[in-house]
């Protein structure tokens, strides 16, 4: 249970939440965990199984108060909103602001920016636990060069040229950062990968978007009209700005510590008559397993210093996101790891 702003977020299993007077009851069995007053509350998120009572309900749309279900590993389910939370109101705004070059770019750069920072803090993390490496260190330089470029970039259009060029200099030395035995890579392949680091990378990847979408709707926000992603029918273009934010910090990470720590062999993956790669089903299964612990992790939140878990993340900056396009604040504060 974590209450970050104004939002409430339930993940103890087997919750209840009902209204007492002008407050908000946690309840487990007839243990109380908490009593929150409404007044301060602007959402709650519920993750598994959590219920809530019909008249706490009716009380939360009657102010306003928005209340978001989602599965235990946090897949967007259903959405009870009352007449004045202003989603209607925030999703123009969103729209407005796509539509505008100047807008789109202001949030652009932040997306970017912090992408190819948490990609310096990956490098810079092994430098720092083993050692100086010449070529780690020279794209580490490169990196800040493509940081202060995407600061001052003018366009949306220039801002996708600096992640471009970021990007490829971080794939460049990945292989570097990898100590597994038979693990290689030589460059990002998409669709399809072709070997197993690049099938880790897009399963994670993959992942971590659903996470994005899931949040960004609990807040209100419209996942498939984003700011750096341009549009495309069936995208979640916004879903995939955010996740740039958790692609170095969050997925890679993870991906290196599964290749590091000898949690997947060569021999867990596949290779499909199309040259596709691919996990076998145990090694998947496992997988998710890790992933579901990894995101039960601690951390504290760069801005909103509290301790979060990191599957709450993606959840957080929607949170901040949805606050700066209402104009609760002056500018968006992008997740950037220190």
């Amino acid at each position: 249970m974590k209450k970050l702003l104004n939002t409430l977020y339930i993940t103890r299993q087997e919750s209840y939440l009902h209204k007492e007077r002008e407050t908000v009851v946690i309840k487990k069995g007839n243990e109380k965990l908490g009593q929150f007053p409404a007044l301060s509350l602007g959402g709650i998120l519920c993750f598994g199984r959590v219920s809530v009572s019909p008249f706490l309900m009716g009380f939360c749309a009657d102010n306003g108060i928005g209340i978001a279900y989602y599965t235990e590993y946090g897949r967007f389910l259903a959405r009870v909103q009352g007449r004045q939370t202003g989603n209607v109101l925030l999703r123009r705004t969103q729209y407005r602001r796509a539509d505008s070059d100047e807008h789109s770019t202001a949030i652009a750069r932040l997306f970017v920016a912090a992408k190819i920072a948490n990609s310096r803090s990956v490098l810079l993390r092994e430098l720092r636990n083993h050692g100086e490496n010449p070529v780690l260190g020279d794209t580490s330089e490169k990196l800040a060069s493509s940081l202060r470029r995407a600061r001052s970039a003018r366009s949306v259009d220039e801002v996708r040229g600096i992640e471009g060029d970021a990007a490829a200099n971080y794939f460049s030395v990945f292989d570097e950062l990898l100590r597994g035995s038979g693990f290689a890579f030589g460059g990002r392949v998409r669709r399809p990968p072709t070997d197993p680091v690049n099938a880790l990378l897009s399963f994670v990847y993959s992942l971590i978007t659903q996470e994005c979408v899931s949040a960004l709707q609990g807040v209100g926000l419209d996942p498939y009209v984003g700011y750096l992603h341009k549009d495309r029918p069936g995208r979640p273009s916004l879903a995939l700005d955010l996740l740039e934010e958790f692609r170095a910090s969050w997925a890679d990470r993870f991906v290196l510590t599964l290749v590091n720590r000898r949690q997947v062999q060569v021999s867990d993956f596949i290779t499909e008559a199309s040259g596709a790669v691919r996990l076998q089903d145990d090694a998947r299964k496992k997988l998710l397993t890790l992933y579901q612990e990894r995101k039960q992790e601690e951390l504290t939140h760069p801005y909103l210093q509290e301790q979060v878990p990191i599957g709450l993340l993606p959840h957080c900056q929607a949170l901040l996101l949805a606050r700066h396009l209402r104009g609760d604040t002056e500018f968006y504060t992008p997740y950037v790891v220190k």
